[in-house]
């Protein structure tokens, strides 16, 4: 038996003390049977080439609870270790064997799918163990080997008479990490880390209907006939699935492989996704997955973190900002690549240059797919925009290159629910929504009921109107105006219908100057200023007599602002205002400048500037009980 002190490299272990190794305790089991998983590999690799005169098989990964001695128990039956190996690899800290192994077969071995990069993933053991021992026995035909060590620098190596190729790891847990001694909490890290790892794990044994065995139909003493009991048989109980859904060519799956994956992935969503993205490139940089377009509400932050980051079918984290351009965390799926720069316990990202183009990969990826889906069958898309659009809307805000691209697929719809792209818009439009200097004026509502009346105005002169709802809207009309020449939107209530887009023919007003001047200073008298800014129109005299608008750029502004920047300093938390447009042409204005008592114009103007609050919502409380106990007066 041969006893030592483990050489611990301090120039490499040094941010793990600081770190206190790692910050996560139950990381241990994925550690663990990552480093099981390579040593499958290894042995894979090496009978493949023929360094291993050994027969593969169908290897697994076998996972034991002893509760009752208080061991929990990791085997594999890979590649082992000689006594030499657990000097070398175990004992010296810094020295990665999967780093050593990869350096040798670097050509052979690229698509080997070894996980190891640090050497330390062993040591993560002692977060929860007070002793741990090694049990193993190499491929080579050489004596099995126990290493024993307590968590100080001190170990005992000695022979073992282990027979069977591969490694076994007995952790005993300590007293205040006994979670792990449940079978429950095992499940469920297994689950979390594990459940698409390449090597079977088996946890336990699960009783199936013996698939040899078909029930025959018997007959009782009254001679009814009855089925007999399935047989029963026990199994293992595999608790993963090592080839998933994005290991595999798109050529090998159908419509209804993407879906059962992602109900793997999600076993408590129910709905199914709208459509899928799958990932696969290997040059110049090696990533795999599969990305799904849920149906989206407009809340975009409960969406979040629901991709999950894998390396080599280990699970990392499901925060994939950094990799993942921020637009697409609202999406799900999955993301594989050991080109991702990880720290030590794999749990945070290194921000790189691989990364930036992994991240512009996915984006012109997702662009493309969008691209052929509109392509391919509009119809389809455009059924599925309602619930797709914050994505791309978001995208077009935050990425660039997904902007530039964006014109191929990104629909316009309009209040009576017809879809256009920007060209097809644009030439709709042009000749009726263009104004005297020449601007093409594009109208929208974002309310289709709070916004009716002026809707309805606009398509009575033949305008098309759009229905933009989303809550980043002023934000992208910022940008898609700057992006468009002489072009402008304008949102239906932000003028009355004449000034939305202003032509070279004026309406003459009924009033002449001395009877406006009146009408205006009898109107502010009136009128709280603080509220309203009172603009006297000569309209059509069936248009409205009191128009509420609400100014395109202060408004505008006030969204961004309220919405994340965009806006100018402190416009969000600006009181409401609003212009209270008044049509000269109007026979009620008439009335309300010639009625002689200047008790019954406040109560015209009063009872009118209500009634068009009312069309706007914007009517409540005590002026709202006013409102209506006058209008019950005004009708006795």
């Amino acid at each position: 038996m041969t006893k030592g002190t483990i050489n611990v490299s301090v120039e490499n272990i040094f941010p793990l003390i600081k770190k206190f190794l790692y910050s996560d305790h139950e990381i241990f089991l994925r550690e663990l049977i990552s480093n099981a998983t390579d040593a499958t590999l290894k042995l894979k690799h090496l009978t493949n080439v023929g360094e291993a005169k050994v027969e593969y098989g169908n290897p697994k990964i076998e996972v034991k609870i002893d509760k009752k001695g208080k061991k929990l128990h990791i085997i594999d039956q890979g590649i082992g270790m000689t006594a030499e190996e657990v000097e070398k690899y175990i004992n010296e800290v810094a020295f990665s064997g999967a780093e050593e192994f990869l350096d040798k077969y670097k050509d052979a071995a690229k698509d080997s799918g070894i996980i190891g990069h640090f050497g330390l993933g062993f040591y993560s053991s002692f977060m929860v163990a007070e002793k741990v021992e090694i049990i193993t026995k190499s491929f080579k035909d050489e004596p099995a080997a126990h290493w024993t060590c307590d968590g100080s620098p001190e170990f005992s190596l000695e022979e073992a008479d282990k027979k069977e190729r591969g490694t076994e790891v007995i952790l005993h847990i300590d007293k205040d990490s006994t979670e792990f001694l449940e079978e429950s909490r095992i499940r469920e890290l297994l689950l979390k880390y594990n459940k698409f790892m390449p090597i079977p794990i088996k946890f336990g044994t699960k009783e199936i209907n013996d698939p040899d065995h078909e029930p025959q139909t018997i007959k009782d003493k009254d001679g009814k006939e009855t089925k007999e009991p399935h047989r029963k048989i026990t199994v293992d109980n595999i608790i993963n699935n090592p080839n998933p859904a994005w290991t595999k060519q798109p050529t090998d799956l159908k419509d209804e492989d993407y879906n059962n994956f992602y109900r793997e992935l999600y076993p408590m969503q129910f709905e199914e996704p709208l459509f899928h993205i799958h990932l696969n490139v290997d040059y110049p940089f090696n990533l795999t997955g599969i990305l799904y377009f849920p149906r989206l509400t407009n809340d975009m932050q409960i969406q979040k973190d629901k991709i999950q980051l894998y390396q080599n079918q280990v699970f990392i984290t499901d925060n994939v900002e950094g990799i993942v351009p921020e637009f697409l965390t609202m999406l799900r799926g999955v993301i594989d690549s050991p080109d991702i720069p990880l720290n030590v316990s794999r749990s945070y990202l290194q921000a790189d240059g691989a990364v930036k183009k992994i991240s512009s990969y996915i984006t012109r990826k997702v662009a493309d797919k969008l691209k052929s889906l509109f392509k391919d069958n509009r119809e389809d898309f455009e059924k599925k925009w309602n619930d797709i659009k914050i994505v791309i809307e978001y995208g077009m805000l935050t990425e660039d290159k997904f902007f530039e691209k964006s014109d191929a697929f990104f629909l316009y719809p309009t209040v009576d629910k017809k879809y256009f792209t920007y060209d097809e818009l644009y030439n709709k439009i042009k000749a009726n929504q263009t104004d005297k200097d020449d601007k093409l004026i594009i109208l929208y509502a974002s309310d289709t009921q709070a916004q009716h009346s002026y809707i309805e105005a606009a398509k009575a002169k033949n305008y098309e109107v759009l229905l933009l709802d989303s809550p980043i809207v002023s934000h992208l009309i910022q940008k898609l105006e700057s992006s468009k020449e002489n072009v402008s939107f304008v949102r239906v209530d932000s003028d009355h219908v004449d000034n939305l887009i202003k032509k070279d023919d004026n309406t003459i007003s009924k009033l002449d100057d001395d009877q406006k001047k009146s009408l205006n200073e009898l109107l502010n008298e009136v009128i709280p200023a603080e509220k309203f800014t009172v603009q006297l129109e000569a309209m059509d005299s069936n248009a409205a007599p009191f128009i509420i608008t609400q100014p395109e750029f202060m408004r505008r502004m006030k969204e961004m602002q309220q919405t994340g920047g965009g806006g100018m300093f402190g416009m969000g938390n600006m009181p409401e205002m609003y212009n209270l447009v008044v049509n000269t042409n109007h026979e009620l204005v008439s009335q309300i400048l010639n009625t002689k008592t200047r008790k019954k114009q406040e109560r015209l103007i009063n009872q009118s500037l209500d009634l068009a609050r009312l069309s706007q919502g914007l009517l409540k409380g005590e002026e709202l009980t006013n409102f209506v106990k006058r209008s019950y007066e005004m009708i006795k």
